[in-house]
């Protein structure tokens, strides 16, 4: 019978170190069935449709950001000059965190302060998560009243000493508040504009008081693989 996915086509399938794995799947039951396929041959293809934000290693532990999938909602219809219009909430993103290295019994990722649940990928030490966040506040959207949480602050707390030792920072925007007038030109320069809005510091400094190393522990039942910070 058919997997009844449920939840998860909106939770696990919109991080793309899944869905890349499930496009492996795909790729080998093609040369089983005598088609001689080559992953590597779709590896430009994933990198354009997922771009790299950035990377940071600390203490070990290598941590790296990449866009993920969020499906955007079609509101209802609202009064414009001239007629009716149905605009999209895009001010929802989602990026997933893969973290490899992670000594799971002393530290713990968060991000804005907050524990976030990595699942395992099959890979030993390897974990990912993903976070779902307001990034810009438009006019006509769904919960209004909810602030935009960028930029998002990840860190990698030690639970012992109770302290981060490294993270990173990612804005939505130029983080200095530049207002490009053009599309860019070619992939470098738009390569560069998404380098800019990431910084590899920027990390919670000070003691921090979070719960234990939460690896395989979701924080919702109904999405176990997403951060979603509209949720305090």
């Amino acid at each position: 019978p058919a997997t009844r996915w449920g939840t998860e086509l909106h939770d696990r399938f919109m991080l793309p170190k899944f869905i890349e794995m499930d496009f492996h799947d795909v790729m080998a039951e093609m040369r089983a069935s005598g088609f001689a396929f080559d992953d590597s041959w779709f590896a430009p293809h994933v990198e354009f449709r997922f771009p790299l934000i950035g990377s940071v290693c600390s203490a070990g532990i290598a941590l790296t950001l990449r866009n993920a999938l969020e499906p955007w909602h079609v509101m209802g219809e609202e009064g414009a000059p001239g007629g009716t219009a149905r605009y999209v909430d895009s001010s929802l993103e989602r990026i997933e965190v893969r973290v490899t290295g992670l000594n799971e019994s002393r530290y713990v990722v968060t991000c804005n302060g907050r524990a976030m649940s990595l699942q395992p990928t099959g890979v030993q030490g390897e974990y990912v998560a993903g976070v779902r966040y307001k990034a810009w506040n438009p006019p006509s959207s769904l919960h209004p009243s909810i602030g935009v949480h960028a930029p998002l602050t990840f860190d990698i707390v030690d639970t012992w000493m109770k302290r981060s030792v490294g993270g990173c920072q990612y804005h939505v925007a130029h983080p200095g508040g530049l207002s490009y007038q053009s599309l860019p030109v070619n992939a470098n320069e738009a390569e560069s504009r998404r380098l800019s809005r990431f910084t590899a510091m920027g990390h919670t400094p000070g003691l921090m008081q979070v719960p234990p190393a939460t690896i395989n522990v979701p924080a919702s039942r109904e999405f176990p693989f997403t951060l979603d910070l509209r949720r305090d």
